[in-house]
């Protein structure tokens, strides 16, 4: 028989003290909850931690099917997002889309640190390539990197009605989460056919190799270089700004393109195609000089100013304070996009790449002062 002296009063503080706090229930962060109550109309509510309560609406759970949300149980744990935090004005707002993205999200990251193989939905396909579904997250297979056996499957279709339902093994080549990119290779998935798998050793940075466009996406284009695969960034296409890859190059085309990285444990290769061609700050002292006044174009407006293109590809800052004699709260109050304008040349850093200039030192620059100066025309 059990002495009572050994019996010990514990309060209801200490014991919610020994099992530790309720998670914190903040804005951006994936909690697990349980299901307290589901309703058609209204979604989910789910129990958070101790007191807290938050709803998961109807527009924040459009990743499950029908079929899935009768199958919720009451009482059953899951994963949430939150939204919106608990505040005076209501509960906390939860997503199961978002949770859902965030831990395909962290598969990938894993997976690509561990070169480990996981599996994607396929549910989309264009002329650069395929794009499937991996737990949430769109994720994007080149041309290139698509086998042999899928690509006979799918055909020349790009309809997504008439896509086949595949799940196809994957490896991550490339994951961006700011730009919520990520570039993945069935090829490479698919280890068993040793043919697929090609070697870039022979691949030095550096090196100049002649390639074929084999796909288009809008971050770039991926290139065939007779044995290995390369991607061209859309940011390594021209030292023009460019809206669109397709802009520049186009698929079956061949070039030449500049070995930037070489990744032989990832197997990626960075290729640039800007690299091959004179850069536009290269020889900028030959023909522009302090003082000089050009001819440029607005190209974008900021609250600090606006930023103009002189010679060609060149891009200039005129400071707010240089755009006019009299106080202006914003550049846009004078300026527009595509405006043409005389400026005057204040500075030039090759090595910063930055020139600065002014727009109110070329005020008074007129038809008759234009015979006597030298003008640099765009």
């Amino acid at each position: 028989m059990t002495n009572a002296n050994e019996f010990e009063i514990v309060s209801m503080e200490e014991l919610l003290a020994s099992v530790g706090p309720p998670p914190e229930i903040k804005r951006g962060r994936t909690v697990q909850g349980v299901i307290m109550h589901k309703d058609r109309s209204d979604g989910l509510l789910v129990n958070v931690g101790g007191k807290s309560e938050g709803i998961v609406p109807l527009r924040e759970m459009r990743s499950i099917t029908d079929e899935e949300f009768d199958n919720l149980q009451i009482g059953a744990e899951l994963y949430t997002y939150v939204v919106r935090q608990e505040s005076e004005s209501g509960a906390s707002i939860l997503s199961l889309d978002r949770a859902l993205h965030e831990k395909g999200w962290s598969s990938l990251e894993k997976c690509l640190a561990e070169e480990a193989t996981l599996e994607g939905e396929l549910i989309g396909s264009n002329r650069g390539g395929l794009l499937i579904n991996i737990e949430g997250v769109q994720a994007f297979i080149p041309l290139s990197h698509v086998s042999l056996e899928t690509k006979s499957a799918i055909g020349d279709t790009q309809e997504l009605e008439n896509l086949p339902t595949m799940l196809l093994k994957v490896k991550v080549l490339e994951l961006d989460r700011r730009r919520q990119r990520a570039i993945v290779s069935e090829r490479l998935g698919n280890s068993s056919n040793s043919q697929n798998v090609r070697s870039i050793t022979p691949i030095v940075e550096g090196q100049t190799l002649k390639g074929k466009v084999s796909g288009i996406s809008q971050f770039g284009a991926f290139i065939d270089l007779g044995g290995s695969d390369g991607l061209i960034h859309i940011s390594e296409l021209s030292w023009s700004q460019v809206k669109s890859p397709d802009e520049v190059v186009s698929v079956g085309q061949e070039l030449e393109v500049f070995v930037l990285r070489v990744d032989k444990e990832k197997n990626r290769i960075s290729l640039s195609l800007k690299r091959l061609q004179s850069g536009p700050w290269n020889n900028l002292t030959e023909k522009l000089s302090v003082g000089q006044i050009v001819l440029g174009k607005v190209t974008r407006i900021t609250s600090f100013g606006a930023f103009a293109a002189v010679e060609g590809d060149v891009e200039g800052l005129i400071h707010i304070s240089e755009l006019s004699d009299s106080h202006i709260d914003h550049p846009s109050a004078i300026l527009k996009e595509g405006d043409s304008l005389y400026l005057k040349v204040l500075s030039i850093d090759i090595e910063l790449k930055r020139l600065a200039l002014s727009r109110k030192q070329a005020l008074d620059f007129n038809t008759e002062e234009t015979e006597e100066t030298e003008v640099v025309a765009e």
